[in-house]
């Protein structure tokens, strides 16, 4: 026998500890990204439009279906197939085409007032529901960086239909949409102009952000690399896709609005609107919304709107507070039939007149 070795196993005692320590890690990160991936797919699940009855916003049919005019269209984007969608067919020298990507969670129909204001106003729009999102396939939203490859796709789209392609392109985006018109920008498409609304600039940061509040900072720390390693698994080269280096490669005029109370996409600490001295394109402008509805969502109402959907609002809580969180149908369908629906969709005519001034003095070079 020699110097060191057991008689029955063949191994020092301070190997077999190396090996059992190595395993036991081993399992501990099988088990913490087998965690990580269960966290992540309840973060990012799909997105589906609210029941009529549950809410007073508008959605094109009824509400627009008899005076605007929609062509439905499909793309791929990965193995899913995405609804599009084009309006402002009325419009027979559009002004432009404004291409649009929604948020997370929501479709694009979330948005129709604004849509219908930009094609009243005499735009051509290109807009589609996102990957796991409403009309779209796709079991769930997938990450924060499927917003801009799906855009990527629907720019290929515009590129490949004649009609939509004859004419500039500006883009629009909201949060997960932000970030994607900001973000496709690293890639090679013909773009006039884009502006972004409340849209984070580095996914990996947001991602830090959203995972103190699915677990806590104690747990993020231990989460982290998981995180990551899950987001470059579901992402691959595209996993770093950053929205300033987008903006920066494509020098367009660039209009970058974020509110002040936001702490979605926290305004100080992940907006694209924070990294402004690291953005160098010279054409890039900067709008902070301030006051009381300057946070993720109610700055697209007007404040008509915002101050009389508060009474209603603060009912809505305290029903919950009531029914500890599950109000039943019935009672919430009669509060949402109190309320004044051409009130609760009027729109921040003075924000949507800034981004459309913004794209139309881009047109005009």
């Amino acid at each position: 026998m020699r110097k060191g070795r057991e008689k029955s196993g063949g191994l020092s005692r301070k190997k077999k500890a190396v090996i059992g320590t190595a395993c036991g890690l081993a399992a501990a990160a099988a088990g913490l990204s087998g965690a990580t991936a269960v966290i992540m797919k309840k973060q990012f699940p799909r997105g589906e439009y609210p029941d009529r009855s549950e809410t007073a916003y508008y959605r094109f049919e009824p509400d627009f279906s008899d005076t605007h005019r929609r062509e439905n269209v499909q793309f791929k984007s990965g193995e899913n197939t995405l609804q599009g969608y084009i309006y402002g067919l009325e419009n027979s020298e559009p002004k432009g085409l404004l291409v649009f990507a929604h948020g997370i969670y929501a479709g694009h129909e979330s948005y129709i007032d604004e849509l219908m204001w930009f094609a009243d106003r005499g735009w051509l729009i290109f807009t589609y529901d996102a990957t796991g999102s409403c009309t779209s396939e796709g079991e769930g939203t997938v990450g924060l960086v499927q917003s801009a490859l799906d855009l990527d796709k629907a720019l290929d789209y515009v590129e490949s239909d004649s009609r939509l392609s004859a004419h500039p392109v500006c883009l629009l985006g909201h949060s997960w949409g932000g970030y994607a018109v900001c973000a496709v920008q690293n890639f090679d498409h013909k773009l006039a102009a884009a502006a972004e609304l409340s849209g984070y600039a580095d996914p990996a940061e947001m991602l830090e952000l959203g995972s103190e509040r699915a677990v806590g900072k104690a747990l993020t720390k231990v989460f982290r690399p998981f995180a990551l390693g899950y987001n470059k698994l579901m992402f691959g080269e595209n996993a770093g896709l950053n929205a300033v280096e987008g903006i920066n490669k494509a020098a367009i005029p660039m209009l970058i609005i974020h509110g002040e109370n936001d702490d979605y996409v926290d305004y100080s600490r992940v907006s694209i609107l924070s990294k402004e001295k690291q953005i160098t394109d010279p054409y890039a402008r900067f709008m902070t919304l301030r006051g009381k509805y300057a946070d993720h969502n109610d700055f697209f109402n007007s404040e008509r709107s915002n101050l009389y959907q508060e009474p209603f609002r603060q009912r809505l809580e305290e029903l919950k507070k009531e029914y500890g969180g599950n109000v039943p149908k019935e009672i919430r369908e009669q509060l949402i039939a109190e309320e004044d629906p051409e009130i609760v969709n009027e729109v921040n005519e003075e924000l949507l007149t800034a981004i459309e001034d913004h794209f139309l003095q881009a047109l005009k070079g």
